[in-house]
């Protein structure tokens, strides 16, 4: 495939698209019946939700996801981060303008667009072999999507578009940083099961199964990879204490 033009090309093609299925959501969700734009969230909610168990079930140790979604979320708790998201969502929306929906809007579509492992990998890609393979196929799913949800919740959609931007923009600029991460098969396999069970709470509330503060559980995804290398340091460690023999 030729290279992208520039490097962040694929995260620039995302926000469009975004922005552009946000806008055909925005036109035509009020001239759909109400059946049908319900029926259309919930198949989104139900397909994010099969995402996120095929994302969980490629862990190695669910103790591992297990101990990040619990630590991660008392620690969102802790700090806030539901009521932080909430108060900027908020603020934005009384800047902007929206509705009722806003909010939920807003945030539900900003994790569904930004968590995953495509996320990431497509914007290593980008900034380090500019290709975009991944983040074309990314920018047609949340394009589709999003008509479907601006339909439903409305202007807090489009907004998300610029997260996305500012989100997967931070992803490319610290690309060199993040490559070894990336290139770690068992920490990519932990992080990808933790953030599928972050898809399956966000499913959940798409589909209006269960409504789930998703974003109390985002430090998850910093919380696995530290649990993963903790785990690797102390194997190492008790491999050296057993291959040296004790002194007498």
């Amino acid at each position: 495939m030729q290279q992208a033009r520039f490097v962040g090309f694929g995260t620039v093609l995302n926000t469009l698209t975004v922005i552009t299925g946000s806008l055909i959501g925005l036109a035509a969700g009020s001239s759909l019946p109400e059946p049908v734009r319900d029926v259309a969230v919930y198949g989104i909610g139900l397909i994010v939700i099969g995402i996120g168990i095929q994302m969980f079930l490629k862990t190695k140790n669910a103790l591992i996801v297990i101990a990040a979604i619990c630590i991660g979320g008392a620690i969102g708790a802790v700090i806030g981060l539901d009521s932080g998201i909430e108060a900027l969502s908020e603020w934005a929306r009384t800047v902007v303008g929206g509705d009722g929906d806003f909010n939920q809007g807003f945030v539900t579509a900003s994790v569904l667009f930004c968590i995953g492992p495509i996320t990431l990998i497509g914007c290593l890609q980008d900034a380090l072999e500019r290709k975009t393979d991944l983040l074309n196929i990314k920018s047609m799913l949340d394009g589709v999507s999003s008509i479907f949800l601006a339909g439903a919740f409305g202007f807090g959609v489009l907004l998300s578009a610029f997260f996305v931007l500012i989100f997967q923009g931070i992803l490319t600029f610290l690309a060199k940083l993040l490559q070894k991460y990336a290139s770690d098969e068992a920490l990519m396999t932990e992080a990808t099961a933790t953030g599928g069970v972050l898809m399956m709470c966000t499913g959940l509330a798409i589909a209006q199964i269960r409504d789930f503060s998703t974003v109390l559980f985002l430090p998850a995804l910093f919380i696995a990879p530290v649990i993963v290398r903790t785990a690797e340091w102390w194997q190492n460690r008790k491999k050296v204490e057993l291959s040296t023999p004790e002194s007498s």
